[in-house]
Order: structure tokens, then sequence, then C-alpha cells
């Protein structure tokens, strides 16, 4: 929490923010297969291509390093909100990120999961030769879960605690020695939906990895699939338990609840099912059994996330509209919808009573929960293209006004990861209170952002960044 402060202080401006394809001399690093470890490391400030793009002129004002930074002026003072730094590294889109600590990891469809702290990438950055990085996770215990775009999970661990950024791989999942004991066994394999691939071994994804989850209390790992299926893994050993066959079309999203061994799937067929896990006493085995379908619609279902401290579960969809739940007594309770966003939302996040949404159509809405109710607090505006991920985590414990502090990072298809600070305190007037039945227009920026570009006109706002995922959440 306090340590996203060294960090925030840290940032600087980037000079520009649009699309950028990967372009790099450097030597891949050969793949694995998952099986064996790797690592990919420069050295900040090296002459190679994948050197970070950071404004090097120092500021003509030392009280505040963002002085130019457009539209911030005194929006980056220590402690004030807005709009802290922006990103940029020449890797192509942003698929996924997580932040720890003073540390923040970002993956990218170059393959490349880059390390941020203390206004540089440290040694450049941890990199596979395959499978873009469309999901990341980081366990309390200090091991990096990403899942890609060729259907593995890959377990990294920083090198040395001193040194966040190097990084090996320490393993994958599946194991190689399970893969090869089932890959032998006829009865290791299932049909598949895939094109030309009509039979897979079942311990591994058959196609691309969306979304990874980890209920630490359980030390389970629940990684979604295109491929219909989400698996589980038990993280002291990395075996998969089991193996669900969850919907009809893509799952999207994974999310576990962390109350009442309850987790959460949504999928393109429009569905969000809620499971509940049953534990064997005899070798931890788990199997997940269909609870309830907590929705059907024509919308594709594209984000999960949960309050476990309030258990209310929020989903995103390729409508444009994020629709809540009330766990209470142990079944869902249908609460009402947020309507902020123009296009798709393609990327949820919680922390305490605060919800930060993404969407295609390039912003970010920020709602503050207040028992059953939701309250607008601020539409982010800034990227160039469709936002694909978000983090939020609280700053520092609230002061004596009783106001709390957040920090949201969000990582776009336009290549860049911002990073925003707000308070709960900065309600928009009038607030949106959005249900089921009310009609509002979206929330319009608030004054911190007032004169900055914005993101309109929507329309055709995907063509640039026609990923598998927007085609997907189009078709739906």
């Amino acid at each position: 929490m306090g340590n996203h402060q060294k960090l925030l202080h840290f940032f600087r401006q980037d000079p520009a923010c649009s699309p950028r394809s990967f372009s790099s001399s450097s030597t891949s690093v050969s793949d694995d297969d998952g099986h064996s470890c790797s690592s990919y490391a420069t050295t900040d400030g090296d002459a190679t291509p994948t050197t970070s793009r950071y404004a090097s002129s120092t500021s003509p004002t030392p009280k505040s390093p963002w002085a130019h930074f457009p539209g911030l002026g005194a929006a980056a003072e220590p402690g004030a909100t807005g709009l802290v730094a922006s990103l940029v590294k020449e890797d192509g889109h942003v698929y996924s990120l997580a932040a720890t600590g003073d540390v923040l990891y970002t993956g990218t469809d170059s393959r490349n999961v880059r390390v941020w702290r203390d206004n540089r990438e440290l040694a450049g950055s941890f990199r596979t030769a395959s499978g873009l990085v469309k999901a990341i996770v980081v366990a309390k215990d200090g091991r990096i879960f990403t899942g890609h775009q060729d259907g593995k999970v890959r377990v990294w661990r920083a090198d040395d605690a001193a040194s966040p950024a190097a990084h090996r791989q320490v393993g994958s999942l599946p194991r190689l020695a399970d893969y090869l004991r089932s890959a032998v066994n006829p009865a290791g394999y299932v049909q598949t939906e895939r094109k030309g691939r009509k039979r897979a071994v079942w311990l591994r994804h058959s196609d691309a990895v969306s979304s990874l989850s980890l209920d630490e209390g359980a030390g389970l790992l629940y990684s979604a699939s295109w491929d219909r299926t989400f698996k589980v893994w038990r993280v002291s050993d990395s075996k998969c338990l089991e193996s669900v066959r969850a919907h009809d079309d893509a799952v999207n999203t994974v999310a576990a609840a962390g109350f009442e061994n309850v987790v959460f799937t949504g999928s393109a067929d429009g569905t969000v099912k809620v499971w509940r896990r049953e534990t064997s006493a005899k070798g931890g085995a788990t199997k997940h059994v269909l609870e309830s379908v907590l929705r059907e619609g024509e919308s594709a279902v594209t984000a999960i996330a949960v309050s476990p401290e309030d258990r209310v579960v929020y989903v995103g969809s390729s409508d444009g509209l994020v629709t809540y739940w009330h766990w209470i007594d142990g079944e869902a309770r249908y609460g009402g919808v947020l309507k902020g966003h123009k296009m798709a939302v393609m990327c949820l996040a919680v922390a305490g009573n605060v919800v930060v949404s993404g969407s295609a159509d390039r912003t970010l809405c920020v709602w503050r929960r207040g028992g059953a109710e939701h309250v607008s607090l601020a539409m982010l505006a800034g990227h160039t293209g469709p936002v694909k991920c978000v983090a939020i985590d609280e700053e520092k414990p609230a002061g004596s006004s009783g106001d709390r502090q957040f920090v949201v990072y969000s990582g776009s298809l336009d290549g860049s990861v911002k990073v925003w600070r707000l308070s709960d305190a900065d309600t928009q007037e009038p607030a949106a209170l959005v249900t089921e039945d009310t009609h509002v227009a979206p929330p319009q920026p608030s004054g911190m952002w007032r004169g900055r570009l914005s993101p309109a006109p929507y329309a055709g706002a995907w063509a640039p960044y026609q990923t598998p995922e927007l085609k997907r959440v189009a078709a739906a």
C-alpha cells in the first residue's frame, strides 16, 4: 500500500503516447516449452532498441518534476489527484499488468514482461520466445504467474530481492513430467473446438490463456482459456487438479471470490456462471460444481471483479455495462447496472469501496460504493487506444479527514501504461447513481481533466487495434 508512493514519486513523463509496433534486435531466448529456466535482461540505459523512452530533460521547476505534463499542473504535487505518469515502451499493445509493492509488471504482445520501478525499467525485462502475455498475477511468496497466447502458464521468481527486474523461470503449468505422462495415455486426450486440432492433452489449454486468478487461502491458481475451459492448479506443487468444460464459447475471465469456496467465470457466450469448490479429504483433489447461472445475455462477458470484503461481484460486458450483484446468505442478489461507457468494457478492478472499469472507448470510469449504492467519482481520459487492463490499490490509510487515496494503473492497446491517483472524496456533481431502470448520460470528466482532448469520436476506435479479443467482442 504505502510502497506505491515510492513507485509514483519516481515515474517521469513520456513525451508521447501513440501506438507503436514492437521492434528489437535483441537476441531471442529459445522457448523452453515451459520446462526449464530462461531469462532476458538488459541494463538500464543500454544502446539496444529496447532502451526505455523516458524524457531525459530535467524539469525547470524542482518542486514538481511533472510541471510540463499536459493538463497536470498542480495535480502532480504529492498527495494531489490526477494523472501521475505515462509509461511508454516500443513493445506493442499492453495486454496485462500487475502491481505489487513498489514494482509494476506489464505484459505485451512482444512476449516481454516489463518491470518498472524508480523511474526506469530495471535491467530490462524477462521474456519467453513464444506466447504473448495475456495475464499476470503475483503471489504473496513472490512468484509471478503469466498466462500466454500459446496456452501455457509460466512461473517466474525474482533472482535477487534487491533487483526485482532480474527474474528466472522456475516452471510452467503443466509440468513436463505430468504432460508426458498424460500424452502417452490415450485416456489423457479430450476433444477440442480448435481448427486443425481436434484432440489435445487435457492438462494443457488448447487455446490462449485469457485470465488468471489466485485463491491464496486455498493455495489454488485458476486459469481460463478460449478453449472453453478453466483449470485448477495447486500452487504448492504445480499439479493440475481439475479441468472444467465451463462454457459454450471462449472463457474470457475467471475470478476466485475469496469466500465460501466460490468461483465465477464469464464467457463470450454471454453467461456468468457460479461454481462451488468441493475438496476431497483424500489427496486434496477438487471438484467444482455448477451452482447457478448468474447472467445470460447476447453481449459477451469480458471481465469479472470481486470485492471479498463486501461480497460484491462486478461483471463487465461488450455492451458497455458493468452489472453488479451482492452475495447475501450464500447466494447472489441483483444490485444494479453502472452505465459510463460508450463501447465494450474490457477490464475491471476493485479495491476497498472503489471500482474501476476500462473500455474500448479509451476511457476509465471510477465509482465509489456506499452500501447498496454507487456514486461516480471520475472519468479518466488520456489513452488513445482501447483500455485492455487495469489495477487499483489503496495508496495509504485514511487520514484524519477520512478520505482514502487510490492508485490506478491502466494499460492500453495504444502501447502505454498510465498511472493515476484519485481520492474517494472526488465525487462528481451531480453524482451518477445508475440502476437498471435509469438512463443517465455517461459521467463527464471532472475539473482536473477538463481541457484535455476528448477521446471522442468513438466510431471506428477499434480499427487500428484489431486484436483477437476485439474481434471476438465485436462479433458478440
